[in-house]
């Protein structure tokens, strides 16, 4: 990179040394230092720039930049802030992502910086003017927007900035008022709650009331009277209008431009590939809706700065909202949204290369007399990290796919997988007040596609039986993690298969692939330091598969060797020798360090042959990354999740992450059957654009969890308070609690995922809705909120995810049993605890305990047994329901015969059984 550090602002010498954030203001054209306690107050007239820095896994630092331009900035000073961030990310070594950002369109990311919200303040310092403090607290109302991140903007004191789709904050000096919309989104009123906490905290010192005013509310209701009495009295809203802040750009395909001398040349091409970029120029790409500034690393920093102006010279003369998005980028790091608009981009690209700029840069700042400590910091020892693993004491029951069905393993060969097979793994265990499940699909990479289909429907059948709960995963071979080779304390992967299936393969396409024999010679590569990371993979029985940073098993017919790579340590050798017991328990093998072997091994091998003989270099973890899917348009998209936290994870929403070695689809409880089915479709639609963009496999392990049935291992990935993910709260009522400090309404049954409420009148402008139509006459929204409020009026049950749990020790497999037909149905969590329930549970489990309301129960059944009706009649879901029964006990309208068959119980059991028990079972089977 060809760069004068002369032109490099000294207030940016030590910058970007430390995980944090640093903030510089715009003063007299020059970049000074904010404070720390001002960090998040920003003033209109002002511009800022924004520098955040967080540590990879690598043990690198990653640097975003973030120019911030008040509304009532001089163009000077925006432009000044411009290419100051240049200079900024000149002296960081020209890595740097920079975003610019303007007032009130602030990208989601940077918003996330300061949460819950920014509400910059009138006036400002660098332009000459302060406002001057008044006496009188005005009230002042505010627009709020964004489900995830609240968008705070100051809109004029009046009705008419009110509207039936937003939500608005209508600040006093005693008091708070939230106005919803009817319109407006659950998510977007209790994003607001967050707004007027920080409005509470900030400007009243903690010691206002507040009040919640919903559109359509009676006037008499004393806050709504008090309300609309400061705007001059009740009198209708209007529909929203059209501004700014609805503008958008049409899509289209995007354009290229070579920034020459500062002006912009179109570059010609059928369509945007990655060897357009050269390395000495720089690149304007017009998406539309945002820009990117394309900067190759051996441009000087002059040409930097003129490719970032002739960027907003291009909003100016393409007649572009002010407030366009400009995202700039170095060669060799460039963000998966700008790889993504180009239809070629090879993998592996540049980051290695950029290193050797980033020491020049090093050295550069080094003759001037700058500290380079933290440019030059080199990336610390990476440690394993190994995940939160089950609990050791569960069930395991495994079945091999054979055809379509499947069939169970013996407990002798559960741990024991063949590459032409596939497998079904379930295992249950003890969860805080229920019991927990993990349904596994692992797939061998010479199975048939017919068995892999085959696997896949199975394993939906037996999580339909389970009633949805368990977390559903799907393994390819060689791709198992830690937390799945755990429940076998290491697993042993055999060529060849059993199956009908594989068997089939081979003899129609005659794979060269043998099945496993104890009396053939077999060759194993092992790999693993302990129970979560340990594989025994047979491979090809000759020299060439050997490796120095290995340890290898070889069977003879008469004798049993264990190899020693040169680079393989003492925890490999142990859990080796270990591997030897399981494959041939009660032989002892004969072992041998690398360049010891005798005759007899090269002999079984075919004689000896060169093999890598170099250390293999260890995959540095990537950071993970959360993104929204969202099918809408017909198409998959994903909006990435910056900074995320637990709280972003909405009951009706699909999210993604990304933890590079492991993809979580995780569904909300609001979410339909229909979007949970299509899991492992959204998962491989993912990975392949993943493996395009981001050098993903397509065989990484994917993973199925419904909200409030999270395992450890997907907790590890937030810092996680499982009081939110028990049972469902409506995300208004939980943060409106918490506010009020009162207790959190929690449902059992989550209401159903709505679908857009659109009046004839106001087509398509209408958001998910609890309130009335824009013509105020609120008919279906009175409906629509008696329905929400009779849901949270009903009996309130929680339950918690499990803990993280220590990873059990090297050992046998816990409690392996080999599973009959009939385990495969629904299976009942024990009673929890009476200490444990909320009070109304408290006295139901008490009363129910007691043997005379069971007789009395029985009693009222026996009333009822001259009334009899079918199965499919009695069903909540039927299609010819019976009238006039009494629904909350259905059963009870069974036969005899028909009560034994539906439950397989007889009925005076069913009775004597607990009522939550009761409840469960009917559950279970549509008639509860």
């Amino acid at each position: 990179m060809a760069i004068s550090m002369k032109n490099v602002d000294a207030a940016f010498h030590n910058a970007g040394q430390k995980v944090g954030m640093e903030i510089w203001r715009i003063e007299s054209f020059q970049p000074v230092p904010v404070p720390k306690s001002n960090y998040g107050k920003f003033y209109s007239g002002d511009s800022y720039i924004i520098l955040f820095t967080t540590a990879l896994k690598s043990g690198a630092l990653h640097h975003d930049i973030h120019f911030w331009l008040g509304k009532n900035t001089s163009q000077d000073e925006a432009g000044t802030a411009a290419i100051k961030a240049v200079e900024l990310d000149a002296a960081l070594g020209g890595r740097a992502v920079q975003y610019r950002e303007v007032q009130g369109y602030e990208t989601d990311k940077f918003l996330t910086y300061f949460r819950p919200c920014i509400i910059p303040l009138e006036g400002g310092v660098a332009s000459g003017f302060k406002k001057v403090e008044q006496e009188i607290y005005e009230p002042r109302l505010f627009l709020c927007k964004g489900r995830r991140v609240v968008r705070v903007k100051e809109v004029p004191y009046s009705r008419t900035s009110l509207n039936h789709d937003d939500v608005f904050i209508l600040d006093t000096k005693t008091k708070i008022f939230q106005f919803n919309g009817a319109n407006a989104s659950i998510q977007e009123k209790a994003k607001s709650l967050e707004a007027v906490q920080y409005i509470k905290d900030t400007y009243h010192e903690g010691k206002c009331e507040v009040a919640i005013i919903e559109d359509g509310k009676l006037v008499a209701e004393a806050d709504t009277g008090e309300f609309w009495s400061l705007f001059g009295g009740f009198a209708p809203i209007g529909k929203k209008g059209t501004s700014d802040d609805d503008f958008q750009l049409e899509g289209g395909a995007s354009k290229l431009f070579c920034v020459l001398e500062g002006q912009l040349k179109e570059v010609e091409a059928s369509s945007l590939h990655r060897g357009l970029l050269k390395t000495d120029k720089c690149y304007l790409l017009d998406c539309g809706a945002e820009l990117y500034v394309w900067t190759g690393r051996n441009t000087s920093l002059d040409q930097r700065k003129t490719a970032t102006k002739a960027a907003e010279e291009f909003i100016i003369s393409n007649k572009k909202p002010y407030h366009t998005h400009i995202t700039r980028v170095i060669e060799g790091f460039e963000t998966l949204m700008f790889r993504s608009n180009f239809n070629v981009w090879p993998q592996g690209s540049g980051n290695a290369v950029s290193e050797e700029g980033r020491g020049k840069v090093a050295a550069l700042l080094k003759q001037q007399g700058i500290n380079v400590k933290g440019l030059l910091k080199a990336a610390p020892p990476v440690k394993e990290d190994i995940p939160p693993l089950l609990d050791g004491s569960g069930k395991l029951q495994v079945w091999r796919v054979n055809g379509k069905s499947k069939s169970s393993l013996p407990a002798e060969e559960i741990g024991k997988f063949y590459s032409g097979d596939c497998y079904l793994v379930l295992y249950t265990y003890p969860g805080d007040r229920k019991e927990e499940y993990l349904l596994c699909s692992w797939l061998g990479k010479h199975s048939s596609e017919e068995e892999q289909a085959a696997a896949a429907r199975l394993a939906n059948d037996l999580a339909d039986s389970k009633r949805g709960r368990p977390v559903q995963a799907r393994y390819v071979e060689g791709k198992e993690p830690p937390q799945f080779i755990a429940l076998f304390q290491g697993i042993i992967v055999f060529q060849g298969g059993q199956s009908s299936g594989y068997k089939q393969l081979i003899s129609s396409k005659d794979l060269i692939d043998e099945t496993y024999s104890e009396e053939s010679v077999a060759l194993f590569r092992v790999r693993g330091t302990g129970p979560h990371n340990t594989r025994a993979v047979q491979v090809k029985a000759a020299a060439t598969s050997l490796n120095s940073s290995d340890c290898f098993i070889l069977q003879t017919e008469r004798t049993l060797f264990l190899w020693y790579g040169s680079f393989s340590g003492l925890e490999e050798q142990q859990v080796a020798n270990q591997l030897v017991e399981v494959l041939k328990p009660g032989v002892t093998a004969k072992s041998i360090k690398e360049g010891t072997e005798p005759a007899p091994f090269w002999n079984a091998i075919g004689d000896k042959k060169a093999y890598p003989s170099q250390r293999d270099a260890k995959e540095t973890e990537k950071d993970s990354r959360l993104f929204a899917w969202n099918s809408s348009k017909g198409s998959f998209e994903v909006t990435e999740i910056f900074n995320y936290t637990q709280e972003d994870l909405l009951s009706d929403d699909v999210m993604i992450l990304d933890a590079y070695n492991e993809i979580f689809i995780w569904f909300g409880q609001l979410t339909s059957k229909q979007e949970k089915q299509e899991a492992f479709n959204i998962a491989q639609k993912y990975l392949e654009r993943g493996s395009l963009l981001e050098g993903l496999s397509v065989d990484t392990p994917v993973y199925k969890i419904v909200e409030g049935s999270e395992p450890a291992f997907f907790m590890r990935y937030f810092s996680w308070d499982p009081a939110k993910s028990s049972a469902y709260a409506d995300p208004f009522d939980r943060k409106l609690a918490s506010l009020q400090g009162r207790p959190i309404q929690t449902v059992e049954n989550p209401p159903k995922k709505r679908t857009p409420v659109v009046d004839a009148g106001e087509a398509g402008s209408i958001e998910k809705g609890t309130g009335p139509s824009p013509n105020g006459s609120g008919a279906s929204s009175a409906t629509q909120r008696k329905a929400a409020l009779a849901a949270l009026s009903s009996v309130f049950n929680a339950s918690t995810t499990s803990e993280a749990l220590k990873p059990p020790s090297f050992r046998k497999s816990p409690s392996i049993k080999s599973p009959s037909a009939e385990e495969t149905g629904p299976e009942s969590p024990p009673q929890p605890p009476v200490t444990d329930l909320s009070p109304q549970a408290k006295v139901e489990s008490l009363v129910t305990s007691l043997p005379e309301l069971n007789l009395a129960t029985e009693e009222v059944e026996n009333d009822t047994k001259a009334l009899t009706y079918g199965y499919e009649q009695l069903k909540v879901k039927s299609a010819d329901p019976v009238d006039g029964i009494d629904v909350t006990k259905r059963e009870s309208y069974l036969s005899s015969a028909e009560f034994e068959r539906v439950f397989g119980i007889a009925q005076t059991h069913f009775y004597k059984l607990p009522k939550w028990k009761q409840d469960q079972l009917k559950r279970g089977v549509d008639l509860f």
